[in-house]
């Protein structure tokens, strides 16, 4: 019999832990291999003004003009950053997975390419059914696969 897998995708928002805990447990329920995948789409992302460090990352706050190292250093920080919520989660059996790329394709590349039983990801909308329906990174991966998905509605605390 084919063990189970379980892709847990996040992001660098707070709630980000939220859905890590929460997909780590279905995933556990279902005694599935779990792999936590996080995306870098856009460098500047990082730099912006209203991006919140969570679980002990500090990110790049002072990233100006881009240079040649920058995706290579935001590859390393992905990495603590999945490491950290591997040991947030304390199981040394997650993998972890850094894609670049569109955040909704590479999310829909990386579940058909390891053949995943489930997709678990956010919503950080505030009223997330008009983000469902008025389309984001969520409708995007909802839409175009037939892998069930896991949408963990997180609003942002006020």
């Amino acid at each position: 019999m084919r063990t189970k897998k379980i892709l847990i995708a996040l992001d660098y928002d707070p709630t980000a832990q939220d859905v890590a805990e929460k997909g780590y447990a279905l995933a556990k329920s279902m005694e599935a291999e779990i792999t936590l995948l996080h995306v870098i789409a856009d460098p500047e992302y990082y730099s912006l003004s209203q991006y919140n460090p969570i679980m002990g990352f500090t990110g790049y706050v002072d990233i100006g003009p881009l240079q040649l190292n920058v995706i290579e250093d935001l590859k390393k920080a992905s990495q603590q950053f999945l490491n950290q919520t591997k040991k947030h989660l304390n199981d040394t059996g997650i993998h972890t997975l850094i894609r670049e790329g569109g955040f909704a394709d590479c999310i829909l590349e990386t579940a058909k390419e390891l053949k995943v039983d489930a997709i678990v990801m956010g919503s950080h909308s505030r009223r997330w059914l008009e983000n469902i329906i008025m389309g984001n990174v969520t409708e995007k991966v909802l839409h175009h696969t037939s892998i069930p998905l896991l949408i963990i509605p997180t609003k942002k605390q006020a």
